[in-house]
C-alpha cells in the first residue's frame, strides 16, 4: 500500500493496541461500567424517573424529556462502541473494520447548558456520569484509532508530495 492509499483509509490502527485493549482489564472495567450505567439509567427512566417527571412544571417536563433523550442517545453510543470492541476481542470483527467511521465515536457536542436546576437530581447525576464516561471512551477511541494525516495546506507542497509518491 502506498502512502497515498494509506491516507485514503478512514482510520488506521495505532499498532495492535485495539486487540490488546479489548483483552485488557481496563476494557473489562469500562465495559462493565458502561453496561451497568445503561441498565441503571433505563431502570430510573422507566421507574422513579417517570414519577419525578410528573411532578415537574410543563417547561421543566419538556426539559426533562429532552435531557432524557440526549442521555439515552449518549448511552447507546457508548454501548455500541463497547460492543464493537468486544466483537474485536471475540474475533467476530476485525480491528480494521472496527476503525470504520460508522463504529467510531464523534466528538461530544457542547450544547447550551440546560436549566438543570429544574430537573430531578437523579437525572442530572446520570447525565453527568454518562458525559464523563463518554469522554473517557472517546479518549480511548482516539488513542486506538489514528486519524489519517491531513493534506498539507499549501497546494504546491501537496503537488510535490504527490510527485514524490508517484516517482519515488
Amino acid at each position: 500500500m502506498t502512502a497515498i492509499e494509506a491516507d485514503l483509509t478512514p482510520a488506521r490502527l495505532a499498532g495492535a493496541e485495539v486487540l490488546d485493549f479489548a483483552r485488557s482489564e481496563l476494557f473489562e472495567r469500562t465495559f462493565r461500567e458502561g453496561m451497568e450505567l445503561v441498565e441503571e439509567t433505563a431502570a430510573y427512566l422507566d421507574g422513579d424517573g417517570r414519577q419525578d417527571s410528573r411532578l415537574l412544571s410543563r417547561a421543566a417536563a419538556l426539559s426533562y424529556a429532552g435531557e432524557s433523550m440526549k442521555l439515552t442517545t449518549r448511552l447507546m453510543q457508548i454501548a455500541s462502541w463497547l460492543l464493537v470492541q468486544r466483537a474485536v476481542r471475540e474475533q467476530d470483527m476485525s480491528a480494521e473494520a472496527a476503525g470504520d467511521p460508522r463504529y467510531r465515536l464523534a466528538d461530544r457536542r457542547m450544547d447550551a447548558e440546560p436549566r438543570r436546576g429544574d430537573l430531578p437530581i437523579a437525572l442530572i447525576e446520570y447525565a453527568v456520569r454518562a458525559e464523563k464516561l463518554y469522554d473517557r471512551v472517546l479518549h480511548l477511541d482516539r488513542q486506538m484509532y489514528v486519524e489519517p494525516a491531513e493534506a498539507p495546506a499549501n497546494p504546491v507542497l501537496n503537488q510535490m508530495d504527490l510527485l514524490r509518491a508517484a516517482f519515488g
